[in-house]
């Protein structure tokens, strides 16, 4: 199944880290098969709070997200939005395609 990294992110100064950071990050992902469905987006919130940025990264299976995460690349550049920004990243797994909510209860 899909998975997804999600960060919700505020605060984000943008200076020469992390003009840094978003340089060097495709490549970081296409070693293991991810690609940004949304990237620094404002969203339009519908219900309850949420942070200024959004960034959502498609990877092709869980296990490939948390490479990604743990991969030296990655984490090399990572302090570079981390002390740039304030916010939460996950990741979590996503469904197969034609996934039913009712599917849940069973």
């Amino acid at each position: 199944m899909p998975a997804y990294a999600i960060a919700n992110l505020s605060n984000v100064d943008v200076n020469a880290d992390i003009a840094r950071y978003i340089a060097t990050i495709d490549e970081t992902l296409a070693l293991f098969g991810g690609r940004f469905l949304v990237h620094g987006k404002v969203p339009q919130v519908m219900e309850g709070d949420w942070a200024d940025w959004t960034v959502v990264v498609a990877f092709p299976d869980l296990e490939r997200a948390h490479a990604w995460y743990a991969s030296p690349g990655y984490q090399e550049i990572l302090p570079l939005r981390t002390n740039n920004s304030d916010g939460a990243t996950i990741i979590v797994e996503g469904v197969d395609e034609g996934y039913r909510a009712a599917s849940f209860l069973a």
